[in-house]
């Protein structure tokens, strides 16, 4: 194959091992020489260029030559990317004349070279060379401008820094090829302002402080214009921005906005905001370098007063925390100090902290009066009368400074018993205080007290009066019992245990001392008291005594202050005791007791026999109305039946001469049979087990014809188990039908041992409520 370029393009063809004239040159390929000879090389065909963007379309790159022509000719052709294979379309060969035509314009971007093959082939198809290899190489042109990475760059620098200081770096890229011009970058700073503050290194794009003078207080960002060109500048160029921030350091200490504030504050108030101290600083707001902290120096002594910074608007706030009193101290005069939460900068200049005094004014207030002892407590005897003085409960107000008078009421009082001098606060009794009622929690009495004065609105201040009752020892222990029975002789009996019982109440009360009276000294030679302990005591007899009623005058004492000594007439009743000590004749003791009764005695008894009678008639009669019932029983007053009792058929041999039935009389006890429409709840008899269960009344009656057998079972096994009914064989209710019926007894329907034996025609004249079992069961 002989290749013939074209000397328009300038293409220039290299050889293997000799050089080949500049005209158009064919190329042959490798051939073998007859007879043993050195082989050389084919030509290396060098690389086809053409340059992108290329506007003449079809372009002629090259023409291929066969050096095997034939007399039919040759057909050429190409493959490769561009041709068959993507993208598709870019060349093409004219087939005969072996001319290779470029088609469309070229993207060196895309695609910077492009390798194809080139065979030869005859008529047939049969190939008549070895393909050769071509290579198209896509020259550059400088299409495509320089692109930054990003549009903005952000960078943050310290106020302060020092020159060279980095900053950001600004990077750009170029598509165009880099082994040329036309990617050879070059960045620059197109605008930045006055200042003139920032340098780019123009080859890696790195931006920097150049001189010193950053201030953010003066300037806090900086707006940069940067460009990057390609041909080392001269080319394309594209423009970017760069945003640096400067960062802000603790150079400006607060300051107050003014020396002096004045707030105030009303007294007896704590727990609130009084004032406000406005401060400035030129650094960052909201940063640490920016935030403030205040402290009270001077003029608090006692922390009545407390400052904290606002973190929205860096101002002092100043608080009361504990209560101030005006007719104390008035005014005060507090020194305040502010600085940084965070340090000054080395760079910064030194300065004192800033001051300020905050002048606080303290305003009086109507202050409530107040019970300097509350509560306050009293005493006073039982039964006191009426106007006793208990006590002055008076009320002090804290404002020395506008006097005011002061009022006295009673807010609670619930037992009326108090009186109230509305101007002193003097507590009297308005009726005598009982040592019991219901008003008393133990032995205190309380009442509430109101002071007010007389101020616009008033004040008042409220007080707890708690008066103690104190028990007085005004009643005398009185004996239990006044009566008792004793035996005859000291060797038999135990004695008669005696006590007593006084209305008064510790330590007005027990122990008791119990004596016999000294008007009668003959009883102590027959008669022995001595104290078992602080509420008992045991009467014995010394020698036999006749039998008989005696009468014993005997003294009693408490242990109150003063003792209270009481009079007691004890009647015993002696009697003749076996060795057990139990009397042997009571009735002739007793009527012979009855002889020495006085008639106030005998009043006694027989009241007390009375009484019990009463009562024992009251309840027979409440128990008769229980029992009796409210309706008439199915066998209780029939005049008609003239059974005398119900023979016990089930027991076979025993016959009429059988007497092993029921008594009649107890099927007439109204308690065994319910009512025909029971009300409630019915009696159970005794003999019910514990598991059994009242049945429910009324039943409900079968809906079909084939559950009359089932509801007839159920009927009896509920008899049977009924604990509200007479055992075994008797009459049972099984529906609600009133206190009558026309039909006769049910008692032989189960008569028979099977349904084939009974006849139920009769069930028809049995009336209209049998009329159902009639049409089941009748012929």
């Amino acid at each position: 194959v002989h290749l013939l370029p074209l000397s328009q393009q300038g293409i220039n063809l290299s050889q293997g091992e000799a050089g080949l004239p500049a005209s158009p040159l064919v190329l042959y390929p490798w051939r073998q020489r007859a007879g043993p000879s050195r082989v050389k090389r084919a030509w290396v065909i060098p690389p086809i260029s053409v340059s992108e963007n290329h506007k003449r379309i079809p372009h002629l790159l090259v023409q291929i030559k066969s050096d095997k022509q034939l007399p039919g000719g040759v057909i050429y052709s190409i493959k490769g990317p561009g041709v068959d294979e993507e993208p598709l379309g870019i060349f093409s060969i004219d087939k005969l004349s072996g001319k290779v035509f470029l088609n469309t314009m070229l993207d060196r971007e895309k695609n910077d070279r492009f390798r194809l093959r080139a065979f030869a082939l005859d008529l047939g198809g049969a190939t008549l060379e070895d393909p050769t290899d071509l290579e198209i190489v896509v020259v550059d042109q400088n299409d495509n401008r320089p692109l930054f990475q990003q549009e903005v760059y952000t960078g943050h620098v310290v106020e302060g820094a020092v020159p060279g200081t980095y900053v950001l770096k600004a990077e750009a890229t170029d598509a165009d090829d880099p082994d040329t011009d036309n990617a050879a970058l070059r960045y620059s700073i197109l605008e930045q302002g006055s200042a003139g503050l920032f340098s780019i290194n123009e080859t890696t794009g790195e931006i920097r402080t150049v001189q010193v003078g950053l201030d953010r207080e003066v300037v806090s960002v900086y707006n940069l214009t940067l460009q990057v060109a390609d041909m080392s500048g001269d080319g394309l160029a594209t423009t970017a921005t760069a945003v640096i921030y400067v960062d802000d350091i603790n150079d400006n200490p607060p300051e107050f906005t003014k020396p002096e504030f004045s707030v105030e504050v009303l007294e007896n108030t704590s727990g609130v905001d009084i004032g406000r101290l406005l401060v400035h600083d030129k650094d960052l707001p909201g940063s640490p370098n920016w935030l403030a902290r205040f402290t009270i120096l001077e003029g608090d002594p006692d922390g009545a007063f407390a400052i904290r910074t606002d973190p929205r608007t860096n101002d002092a706030v100043l608080s009361v925390v504990k209560a101030l009193d005006h007719e104390g101290r008035d005014h005060f005069a507090l020194t305040v100090s502010v600085q940084n939460q965070n340090q000054l900068h080395p760079s910064a200049p030194q300065t004192t902290r800033a001051l300020a005094v905050v002048q606080v004014q303290v305003q009086d207030v109507n202050e409530a009066p107040f019970f300097p002892k509350n509560p306050r407590l009293a005493r006073v005897a039982e039964g006191a009368p009426p106007g006793t003085e208990l006590t002055t409960f008076s009320a002090s107000d804290p404002d020395t400074r506008q006097p005011q008078a002061l009022s006295y009421s009673l807010a609670y009082d619930p037992a009326d018993w108090l009186l109230l001098d509305p101007r002193s606060g003097m507590v009297q009794t308005k009726r005598e205080l009982p040592r019991r009622s219901p008003f008393l929690q133990g032995s205190w009495y309380t009442a509430v007290i109101l002071a007010s004065d007389n101020a616009d609105p008033p004040s008042t201040a409220t007080g707890t009066l708690s008066i103690e009752i104190v028990e007085v020892n005004d009643h005398g222990p009185a004996l239990l019992p006044l009566v008792g029975v004793m035996c005859s002789e000291p060797s038999k009996g135990r004695g008669l245990l005696l006590s007593a019982m006084d209305e008064d109440l510790p330590p007005h009360a027990e122990p008791f001392h119990f004596r016999l009276s000294p008007d009668a000294p003959q009883l102590a030679h027959n008669w022995s008291l001595s104290q078992l302990n602080a509420t008992h005591a045991v009467l014995v007899v010394l020698v036999p005594v006749p039998a008989g009623l005696h009468s014993l005058p005997l003294l009693l004492s408490d242990s109150g202050t003063p003792r209270q000594e009481r009079a007691q007439l004890l009647n015993v009743s002696v009697c003749p005791c076996d060795e057990g000590g139990s009397c042997q004749a009571s009735a002739a003791a007793a009527s012979t007791a009855g002889v020495g009764l006085s008639f106030g005695a005998l009043m006694i008894i027989l009241s007390s026999v009375i009484l019990l009678l009463s009562l024992a008639l009251l309840a027979a009669i409440r128990e008769r109305c229980h029992r009796r019932p409210r309706h008439e029983g199915l066998l209780g007053s029939s005049q008609d039946d003239l059974r005398d009792n119900i023979l016990n058929y089930d027991e076979q041999g025993g016959g009429e001469e059988d007497q092993g039935a029921y008594d009649i009389n107890q099927l007439r006890n109204p308690d065994f049979f319910p009512p025909p429409c029971p009300l409630g709840k019915q009696p159970i008899r005794r003999d019910t087990p514990y598991s059994y269960a009242t049945p429910p009344y009324p039943r409900k009656l079968p809906t079909s014809p084939s559950d009359i057998e089932d509801f007839i079972n159920e009927g009896l096994e509920a008899a049977d188990s009924d604990p509200n009914v007479p055992p075994y064989d008797t009459a049972l209710i099984y529906d609600c039908e009133g206190s009558g019926s026309v039909a006769g007894s049910l008692s032989s329907i189960m008569s028979s041992l099977t349904d084939g034996d009974q006849d139920y025609d009769y069930l028809s004249e049995w009336g209209p409520r049998f009329r159902r079992l009639a049409d089941l069961y009748g012929h």
